[in-house]
């Protein structure tokens, strides 16, 4: 009590005195005497400048003490990947949404971000989120993170997930939103198949970090591996395919079953091949993720640009019901 009332009056009596008044200037050297005879200069005599009075700095603020409030903490709710400068228009309203329930919607650009896709991987993804979740929760304060995939970014955060980094420990929540299979779309294609032995030759050559042909992938500059990873059966990025059976979902999937997960599902998405029962698909997921919540959005593409209203209340609910209640203590 001694040390906290001393503190306390040592700020209450605290007062900033001003600088001291500046010393007297001294007088103008006189002249000095010209000797007989010599002839009386017209030039004016050289004047001397003021000398320069530095102000003085001002006084430092009192240290902080026990006794001062802490500051705020509040929940961070990070938009992870896409390949489109406005991948979705639903962020915009859900960032003003999640503020009036004290949570910031963040959203990162990622090395992959954009047309950087097809020249990084989900190992890199994975790093540079882990990043991001580590900034938020020691520089930003955060009492936790729940982490928003959009179609790529649902694998990006599976992978993450299932690596144990450090800061995974600070999830509370995942939300995957249009988690759709790369594979199946790329099978639509007419070069996709010679592609893919193209990629898988270049990777048992080791040049697996080399771009594939132009053709491959014309979005966007590709490496064989990513093409391989993004395009093969059982590729590092093929999670989501419904042609995989129920332990090869519960082997890429299962691990999430620990963590509170969303699945939003766009029940007309372009990106998924119309020979997919969409209904069996996003329910064999959700069970391979540990039971899941299921959102089905009737009509909505792969975006939900068109369905902005149904995501933002979605995503509102389960960060509401699932995200860290007042202080949380984040690594627990």
């Amino acid at each position: 009590m001694g040390g906290e009332a001393g503190e306390a009056a040592d700020r209450s009596l605290w007062i900033p005195r001003s600088p001291p008044p500046p010393p007297p200037r001294p007088p103008p050297p006189r002249p000095l005497p010209l000797p007989p005879g010599s002839p009386v200069s017209s030039a004016a005599a050289p004047s001397i400048p003021p000398p320069v009075l530095a102000a003085a700095p001002p006084p430092s603020p009192p240290p902080p003490t026990a006794s001062d409030p802490a500051p705020a903490r509040t929940s961070s709710v990070a938009f992870s990947l896409s390949t489109a400068p406005s991948p979705s228009r639903y962020l915009e309203p859900l960032s003003i949404a999640l503020e009036n329930e004290k949570w910031s919607l963040v959203q990162p650009l990622l090395s992959s971000s954009y047309v950087g896709y097809g020249t990084s991987s989900l190992e890199q993804d994975s790093l540079e989120i882990d990043q991001l979740i580590g900034y938020l929760i020691n520089k930003e304060n955060s009492e936790g993170v729940v982490l928003l995939g959009h179609s790529t970014g649902c694998q990006d955060i599976v992978h993450y997930m299932h690596t144990n980094f450090a800061c995974s420990r600070a999830v509370r929540g995942v939300i995957l939103q249009a988690p759709v299979s790369d594979r199946e779309y790329r099978a639509t294609l007419p070069e996709t198949a010679v592609m893919i032995d193209l990629a898988a030759k270049m990777i048992s050559e080791g040049r697996g970090m080399e771009l594939m042909p132009r053709e491959a992938n014309p979005d966007a500059p590709i490496t064989a591996y990513r093409y391989h990873s993004l395009c093969a059966y059982m590729g590092d990025d093929d999670m989501f395919s419904s042609d995989l059976s129920e332990d090869q979902l519960r082997l890429r999937l299962g691990h999430m079953s620990s963590t509170p997960c969303q699945v939003i599902f766009s029940m007309a998405d372009e990106n998924v091949p119309d020979y997919v029962d969409k209904k069996a698909l996003v329910e064999r997921l959700c069970q391979a993720l540990g039971g899941a919540e299921k959102v089905e959005i009737e009509w909505a593409n792969h975006s939900l640009s068109n369905r902005v209203q149904e995501a933002v209340q979605a995503i509102l609910d389960f960060v509401k019901r699932e995200g860290p209640k007042g202080w949380d203590d984040p690594w627990n």
